[in-house]
This record gives structure tokens, C-alpha cells and sequence, in this order.
């Protein structure tokens, strides 16, 4: 499977997954360690807040693992067949480990975002 993963730094996993701009990209499948694979560095535009074009790369992940991410989010790269989740966990590579696992810690419900009027 293919992930990408939300990190503004690269190094840890960071929230708001529709403004990100940055996300490292692994490849693993069950029971074998995550492989990073390369980074994606976008463009302001190219972040799904900004994107109205018909294809984007987070269009050839599997899934997508942020902090946060707002319904519209999700929604989006639903219709393209990407699971987008959201977690709790900072290390990307565990993120990856655990979302195959079936062992993902959850984003924490009472995260608010009051940019959008929703919770993340």
C-alpha cells in the first residue's frame, strides 16, 4: 500500500491535512516494516484547501494520515478512492506500522478547529 503522511517538517506528523503542503510517503504492507519513499513539497496551490484541479498526488496514495483533517478533506479523496485518517500519533513511521496493524491511535475528539466551525 501506499501512505502518505501529513508533516510540515518531515518529521512528525502534523494537523490541518488540507492546508498541508508537505507529506512524507512510505510504502509497506502487513507484517513488513514501512519503506519512506520520497516527499511530496507542494506548492501553495496544490494543497487540497486550494486545489481545483481533477488530479493531485495524494490522488495515488492509498491512504492519507494526518492529525486533523475537516470533513471536506476526507470527503474529497474519498471520491478518489483514498482513505484519509486522522491520529494522535507524531511518528510518522509507527503511524504507517500501526494503521496496518489495525492498532492507529485515534485523534483525540476534543481537538477543535475554529478556522471552519467543524472538530477535527
Amino acid at each position: 500500500m501506499k501512505f502518505a503522511v501529513a508533516s510540515q517538517n518531515f518529521r512528525t506528523i502534523t494537523p490541518h491535512a488540507g492546508k498541508t503542503r508537505r507529506f512524507l510517503l512510505f510504502e509497506a504492507a502487513p507484517g513488513c516494516e514501512p519503506v519512506e519513499t520520497g516527499r511530496l513539497d507542494l506548492p501553495k496551490e496544490m494543497s487540497m484547501h486550494e486545489f481545483r484541479g481533477t488530479t493531485h498526488p495524494l490522488h495515488e496514495v492509498n491512504v492519507v494520515i494526518a492529525g486533523s483533517a475537516g470533513p471536506g478533506f476526507v470527503a474529497r479523496l474519498r471520491e478518489r478512492g483514498v482513505i484519509a485518517v486522522t491520529t494522535a500519533e507524531t511518528d510518522p513511521h509507527k503511524a504507517v506500522a500501526d494503521y496496518l496493524a489495525g492498532a492507529l491511535q485515534p485523534a483525540s475528539p476534543d481537538e477543535e478547529c475554529d478556522c471552519h466551525g467543524h472538530t477535527h
